[in-house]
């Protein structure tokens, strides 16, 4: 059986720093206007619609199929780590495999409840963008509706944002690998992201601070799952940050 690598350290400066940062400047935003901004470069007040509407790549391709494809690699991670129980090849990768099935699952699992609890609007419901309801900023008290928003953080953006864990899962075991899985989670929940901001469904900040949510999560996975306890069964010499 395949002895587990001892977790390589990290640094907490690049890893839980830059990514607080950045939540930090996400609030300083609301005090711009630059989410409005972008959002009238995706808006055709012509049509009074926004040009990703009827768009079959964005709805059909990006949001329907490649939210399935994501959902059936969390099917078959999950299937691997109890299969990781009785076949002994995954046995040393058990805990890799739990780390994934966790950061998966919690990166999704939020949005739901949090879009309930902030009933943020979407751009294409406000009265900006040709609908009915009252722009807010995110910490400001929501202005009385018949119909709430379900629009904060990005949801679809998750999608390819979750995929950090994959990230995290191969970090010590694969590095060069885990580089790879980094850029395609970056780039798939930007593409996601800025698909749903064409289509009118979100502004750009509800995306980054879906991005910030999925790493900060697929960060504490690895943390709690794979990186406490091996640095604690490390050697002194392996203890320095990475």
């Amino acid at each position: 059986m395949q002895q587990r690598p001892h977790p390589r350290p990290i640094n907490p400066w690049l890893y839980l720093g830059l990514p607080l940062a950045v939540a930090v400047a996400l609030l300083l935003l609301e005090l711009s206007s630059l989410d409005m901004d972008i959002a009238n470069l995706f808006y055709d007040p012509v049509a009074g619609e926004f040009i990703g509407h009827h768009s079959y790549l964005l709805e059909t391709i990006m949001h329907d199929r490649v939210k399935q494809l994501v959902i059936l690699i969390g099917l078959l991670s999950l299937g691997a780590f109890a299969l990781s129980f009785f076949w002994q090849k995954l046995f040393s990768w058990r805990r890799e495999l739990g780390c994934l099935v966790l950061a998966l699952g919690l990166s999704t699992a939020f949005i739901t409840p949090l879009k309930k609890v902030t009933q943020v609007q979407c751009p294409w419901s406000l009265t900006q963008f040709g609908g009915k309801e009252t722009y807010s900023e995110l910490l400001q008290h929501r202005p009385a509706t018949d119909k709430p928003g379900l629009c904060w953080p990005g949801g679809h953006a998750a999608t390819g944002f979750c995929l950090f864990g994959l990230f995290f899962m191969l970090r010590d075991r694969k590095p060069k690998l885990a580089r790879v899985a980094f850029v395609v989670a970056l780039v798939a929940g930007s593409a996601l992201g800025l698909g749903r901001m064409l289509q009118g469904a979100h502004f750009l900040s509800h995306n980054l601070w879906t991005a910030v949510f999925c790493w900060l999560i697929g960060l504490g996975s690895y943390y709690l799952v794979l990186y406490r306890n091996g640095m604690a069964e490390a050697p002194a010499s392996e203890r320095r940050v990475a």
